[in-house]
């Protein structure tokens, strides 16, 4: 049983709930030393907003479980281009990568924000999704400011081609759109139609996991007994 044990650890931890610490863009608010920059566009907007408090270079929803992550100032943090951990300050609504000498940002940098609504980016960038994708875009100084995102589904139809016929169109960050599954279809294109079956599913993945532990047990307890 002893041997058995390691197997399973890497399972065990799957099932497990992230520990709160690790929740909320933890990471990518140390990612840049010091506290928010004062008159920063997110440092102005967690000071507007009640119910908010400021960590490292976050701005946090008080008293939320788990914590929701408002505003990220990254500006002048010497990036070069986007740090590996953005996509935890998805849910931001506010975000400020000023002062840095960023190369251009590839297509989909901000996959899944949809919630961004004022992005601040140096002048020599463009606003992800271009001026299309939002409602307006300043310049002051050596910053761009792109404000206020669209939702690209409501503001053309020519997208609606691009889902089938089961499916709507959904926004998935600036410029972006994404195709969900109209209840109750599911599955490639959407045209499968019902329930999708979770227990058989997690039942057949449980077997071949257990399958997979029991192979590799037998084989270590083996190896172990052979000279």
């Amino acid at each position: 049983m002893g041997a058995f044990l390691p197997l399973l650890l890497p399972l065990l931890l799957l099932l497990l709930p992230p520990l709160p610490g690790a929740a909320g863009g933890a990471a990518v608010c140390g990612r840049c030393p010091g506290p928010l920059r004062n008159g920063s566009i997110v440092a102005r907007y967690c000071a507007s907003q009640a119910g908010t408090e400021s960590e490292g270079r976050c701005c946090r929803e008080r008293g939320a479980r788990p914590e929701r992550l408002l505003g990220l100032d990254l500006g002048n943090c010497s990036l070069r281009s986007l740090p590996p951990g953005l996509a935890e300050a998805a849910a931001a609504i506010v975000l400020d990568l000023t002062e840095n000498p960023l190369t251009p940002l590839p297509n989909g940098s901000f996959l899944g924000f949809t919630h961004l609504q004022d992005l601040a980016v140096p002048l020599a960038l463009e606003c992800p999704g271009g001026s299309s994708a939002w409602e307006e875009v300043t310049t002051h100084g050596s910053s761009r400011f792109c404000q206020g995102q669209r939702n690209l589904c409501n503001s053309s139809m020519e997208l609606a081609w691009l889902c089938p016929e089961n499916a709507a169109c959904a926004p998935d960050g600036p410029g972006l759109v994404q195709c969900l599954c109209n209840s109750p279809f599911h599955g490639y294109k959407c045209l499968r139609e019902g329930t999708f079956p979770v227990l058989l599913f997690c039942g057949i993945l449980g077997a071949i996991t257990l399958s997979l532990s029991l192979l590799l047990w037998g084989t270590q307890r083996w190896k172990a007994k052979t000279p």
